[in-house]
């Protein structure tokens, strides 16, 4: 069924059609900002009464005379220059929460009508190098947004675009060659020598950053390093068996990281530079041929129209250096038309810092001249701010290293068993590990989701794991706290499955509830608005509007609480009310399910 906001919205614009001849009008639909003017707010009628040049209060009375919603919200009211004020209808409520109620998979969110195929581009770590906190958001709002799509009904392939290829391997491919006792001859013995294998991570970091150095410095081996990428190119053994093995410690650090933050991306999910390097050429002298692409200064380059440098001049996108080597754009490019072509992608979303902005726009108006990628696939760039410290700048350590995502979590969840043990010191040790974890890797997440992805925040444990507040543990304490009272109705011998299987139905298999008391009915009103803030979420690619959606739930639900006792209700009311803590906990752990957070039972 559509959602209640849906529904509003059809039948004002619908209305507003009718009385100004025009088709398309749009009724702005939003909750209101002030309950006691009502739930809803349309705001259209301004825009309208400005196209049709008629008095807006005039017009709004207007609407309202042709509108029907008598079905779902009391009589509207007309304020100020044209408002359309909304309040629902209390039986209206009953039966939206009792269809909820009888849909315990979905809650009554239907699925997409029309399923597309959406390819997410998310994560990209760097190889030979740990994952560290600037890699935290792409990862994380990637795969929330997969989550979302995926509950939507859309069919979402994963891409983690990751750095496996170029210059940087051959500096480190000529440094492993010194340090390896491996002859270089071509032979099948020795491939992986033992003295490289089962080394941390960080060493090989610790290699890379030798090899840059050296590279800068030494002209030598900076001859070396060109002639090591030479041979990965042309599939020498020895080459690709140093960079596949590099490639397996990288992405088996990355994967360890990836199943603690509760993140779907696997080894099958990668595709890196790597795999579109044999297209690179043709990319190249495809945009020739179509003439999109021309020699300037050495580079050929394409000058997609609408794009300046700080001179006025045509500002170019290199997709080959006077080398012949290729770049990011041309690995974008080649990227989008296998996407397009091969994997039949119908949006294609990546997840990157806002820094990447102008790379992106350009890619984007690039692939729509060249034909690969046509106007009906959605290209979109959902960007970030950065991760700051308590300063104001970009988080580091003490000595200026970005921070390592594997000490972050350590950390997260080590101050998170701190909480635990205050909380609940007689829990057993394997119970309090585990609900550490999920709330301290929990706490990372959603302090991250709870901002506007588009801005930078400060990074703090003290106020992402405070009990109190829009944080993972306060949303996790309130689904155990919603537990907790149902197995205290089994402890007094209330039989909950058949309170709640004894719901009224009626016909069509649904009924009427009797909402009476003001905190049931605006807990009941909250929940009936969990789609609502679905479609808002995924609509621009934000979770902070299915946390703030979360966090006032459970605001509700603690109103409701404190002022509707459930158990000590007479019988009549302790169902409907049972009906409303199930249906608080369920939400709360589907919503926080989808931004890949778990819950707990006891806090």
């Amino acid at each position: 069924m559509p959602t209640t906001i849906d529904i509003l919205e059809q039948r004002i614009s619908d209305a507003m059609s009718q009385v100004a001849g025009i088709k398309g009008c749009e009724a702005v639909v939003k909750p209101s900002a002030v309950p006691k003017f009502g739930d809803y707010q349309a705001n259209g009628v301004m825009g309208l009464a400005k196209q049709v040049k008629a008095n807006p209060r005039k017009l709004a009375e207007e609407v309202v005379a042709r509108l029907d919603l008598s079905d779902v919200c009391e009589a509207p009211e007309i304020a100020g220059p044209g408002f359309i004020n909304l309040r629902l209808r209390p039986d209206y409520v009953g039966r939206r929460l009792l269809r909820i109620a009888a849909d315990p998979v979905r809650l009554d969110i239907p699925a997409a009508i029309e399923p597309k195929t959406v390819v997410v581009d998310f994560s990209s770590p760097n190889v030979a190098k740990e994952m560290h906190v600037g890699h935290l958001r792409s990862t994380i709002i990637g795969d929330c947004i997969c989550r979302l799509l995926e509950f939507e009904g859309h069919r979402v392939i994963r891409q983690n675009h990751i750095g496996d290829w170029g210059t940087q391997f051959g500096m480190l491919l000529a440094l492993l060659d010194g340090k390896s006792k491996y002859t270089g001859k071509h032979t099948d013995v020795a491939l992986h020598p033992p003295e490289l294998t089962d080394l941390p991570l960080f060493v090989w970091e610790e290699w890379y950053r030798e090899a840059k150095q050296r590279h800068d410095a030494d002209a030598t081996f900076s001859r070396q390093s060109r002639d090591w990428v030479v041979k990965l190119q042309q599939g020498d053994l020895t080459a690709c068996n140093y960079w596949q093995m590099i490639l397996n410690y990288s992405l088996l650090e990355c994967q360890g990281i990836y199943d603690r933050l509760g993140v779907a991306l696997s080894q099958k999910d990668v595709r890196g530079e790597s795999f579109y390097n044999p297209m690179l050429a043709a990319v190249v002298q495809d945009l020739k041929s179509q003439g999109l692409a021309k020699e300037s200064e050495g580079a050929i380059c394409v000058f997609p129209p609408g794009f300046k440098t700080k001179d006025d001049q045509p500002l170019p996108f290199i997709v080959q250096k006077s080398d012949g080597a290729f770049l990011y754009a041309t690995t974008d490019l080649a990227a989008i038309r296998y996407r397009v072509g091969e994997l039949k992608a119908d949006r294609i979303v990546y997840v990157t810092d806002s820094r990447q902005k102008l790379h992106f726009e350009m890619l984007f108006a690039t692939a729509r001249k060249a034909g690969w990628a046509p106007q009906q696939v959605e290209l979109a760039h959902v960007m970030f701010g950065s991760v700051l410290g308590e300063d104001g700048t970009p988080l580091k350590t003490r000595s200026g290293e970005s921070v390592k995502l594997k000490e972050l979590l350590d950390e997260a969840v080590q101050r998170a068993r701190s909480v635990v043990e205050q909380k609940n010191p007689d829990l057993p040790a394997d119970k309090k590990a585990q609900i550490a974890k999920a709330v301290g890797i929990g706490a990372v997440k959603y302090a991250d989701y709870s901002n506007n992805r588009t801005s930078d925040y400060v990074f703090s444990f003290d106020r992402m794991l405070a009990m109190d507040g829009n944080t993972a543990p306060y949303m996790q304490y309130a689904y155990a706290r919603v537990r907790s009272i149902e197995r205290k109705a089994v402890e007094k011998g209330v039989d909950v499955k058949a309170e709640l299987a004894g719901l009224p139905t009626g016909q069509a298999g649904i009924g009427q509830v009797s909402l009476t008391e003001p905190d049931e009915l605006a807990l009941a009103k909250h929940l009936i608005r969990y789609g609502e803030a679905i479609e808002k979420a995924i609509a621009d690619y934000r979770p902070n509007n299915l946390t703030a959606y979360l966090y006032e739930l459970a605001q509700c639900f603690s109103s409701f609480y404190t002022n509707c006792p459930v158990l000590d209700a007479e019988s009549g009311k302790r169902r409907i009310r049972l009906v409303l803590c199930d249906l608080t906990a369920k939400t709360i752990r589907y919503g926080l399910g989808l931004l890949g957070i778990a819950v707990v039972e006891v806090m």
